[in-house]
């Protein structure tokens, strides 16, 4: 009886607050649009943090970034950019030099061999992200996207 009782309540009102179903769906629709491109990036052999630092250093090209702009960059923040960026730079993804003003600083570069194994996974990523959202009509799209845009002003 008491199990019964249970899944009533949870049937009827399965979230505390409007705040918290507003969080777990965002969280399911990043994993819904996200879940196709991740197996593009697993054939690559990349995970998204890593791919998200070679995105990143695409847009500093020809320059690079120090380490410590990188990281302010990512989407996720990975506590361990110095190991996700030694993967990088064994692949031959991206190499890494000291600063010349200051040699504390080590500057993040990505490579012709990155910039090609981007270049191979832009159009599979795009049609991928495409093909989640396709059910919805653009201006629905770009009404979400304003709204998110406004969940992120509080960012900082």
């Amino acid at each position: 009886m008491a199990g019964k009782l249970m899944r009533e309540i949870r049937q009827k009102k399965p979230f505390r607050t409007l705040h918290e179903e507003i969080a777990l769906s965002l969280v399911r629709a990043a994993d819904h649009t996200s879940a196709s491109v991740l197996e593009v990036l697993k054939a690559a052999a990349l995970s998204s943090s890593q791919y998200n630092v070679l995105r990143i250093l695409r847009g500093s090209a020809p320059d690079g970034l120090p380490c410590g702009e990188i990281s302010e960059r990512m989407v996720r923040r990975d506590p361990d950019l110095t190991r996700l960026l030694d993967r990088l730079d064994a692949r031959g993804l991206v190499v890494r030099t000291r600063d010349t003003r200051d040699r504390r600083i080590v500057r993040a570069a990505i490579t012709d061999a990155g910039l090609k194994l981007l270049a191979e996974l832009d159009a599979p990523v795009e049609e991928n992200i495409k093909a989640s959202l396709a059910h919805m009509p653009a201006s629905r799209l770009r009404m979400l996207l304003e709204l998110l845009e406004e969940v992120r002003a509080k960012e900082g």
